[in-house]
């Protein structure tokens, strides 16, 4: 009986020591090479600033030209450009143009660097069993985890700033097109890679020519699914220093200003509709591009 007694206080001891030597070992960790993280991140902070710059110091006529010209060659609809300069107009009309083209900015570099890290482990997981095997599981923790998990040692390693909210960003978002790049890959028909095959493709130009093309349309589904998740983890990014229409919802929530919170939420809306449509167009494009040559 006294064993039994005494074996929950020992239990509880001991977890309490493993908590503390996690807690040390990092916090040894993040002194140590701190510094040397943050150097390695300075190139990334170099570019969002300067784009961020760019965006809101250009000329907003501009600025929307710009943005519905790109929307035009996603996905060739007169209805959704105008869509998207209507939306670009209010929300410099109602004052959100400085954060809009923050949140942006964030944005498009969260996605470029997603793709970048994205597409690559996405192809490895579709070319090997054992790496799918290994990176799945991975994939699931990073999706069910809890953001402000996550964020605690990002800002233990590099405290509040931009490029710590942006790696929270990539980290949310980074999921969906590992996911469907894989799937993608692994869905291409196989008589068409063996095709290939027998006119002596290579391994990396059956990927190049016929497996990365067949699964475009897919991959880009990934992207959309990111550029979603991106937008979504704008508030949460906000409470650790990155600028955008998260942080004036932030403000809000905490004073209760309620016209404040809810005019730059249906400004996150709007964008998160706009880069939807835009992106399903492109990949419905894609997708009879893609019937038309079979």
């Amino acid at each position: 009986m006294e064993l039994l007694t005494k074996f929950p206080v020992m239990e509880r001891s001991a977890l309490a020591e493993l908590r503390k030597g996690i807690d040390f070992a990092f916090r040894d960790f993040s002194r140590a090479y701190g510094d040397a993280i943050e150097a390695f991140f300075d190139p990334l902070l170099f570019f969002l600033v300067r784009l961020e710059k760019l965006l809101i110091e250009a000329p907003w006529p501009i600025t929307i030209a710009v943005i519905c010209g790109l929307a035009w060659i996603g996905s060739r609809n007169w209805k959704l450009v105008l869509g998207t300069a209507i939306s670009f107009f209010l929300i410099g009309y109602f004052g959100m143009w400085k954060d809009c083209m923050a949140t942006v900015a964030i944005i498009t570099v969260c996605v470029i660097i997603c793709m970048s890290v994205g597409i690559p482990v996405g192809v490895l997981m579709a070319r090997s069993e054992r790496v799918e095997k290994i990176v799945l599981p991975i994939l699931d923790m990073m999706q069910t985890i809890p953001s402000f998990v996550y964020l605690i040692p990002i800002l233990m390693l590099m405290g509040i700033g931009k490029v710590p909210g942006l790696i929270a960003i990539c980290i949310y978002a980074v999921p969906p097109i590992i996911r469907l790049t894989n799937l993608g890959i692994r869905e291409v028909d196989k008589e068409t890679i063996e095709a290939s095959e027998a006119f002596g493709a290579t391994r990396i130009q059956k990927l190049r020519s016929v497996q990365i093309p067949l699964a475009l349309p897919t991959i880009f589904a990934g992207v959309n699914q990111t550029i979603m998740m991106a937008l979504a983890m704008v508030v949460i990014a906000s409470m650790i220093g990155v600028k955008g229409l998260g942080v004036p919802i932030l403000r809000a929530v905490m004073n209760q200003y309620l016209a404040l919170g809810l005019f730059n939420g249906l400004a996150i809306v709007a964008l998160a509709i706009i880069f939807d449509r835009v992106a399903q167009q492109y990949g419905q494009r894609m997708q009879k591009h893609r019937g038309l040559k079979k």
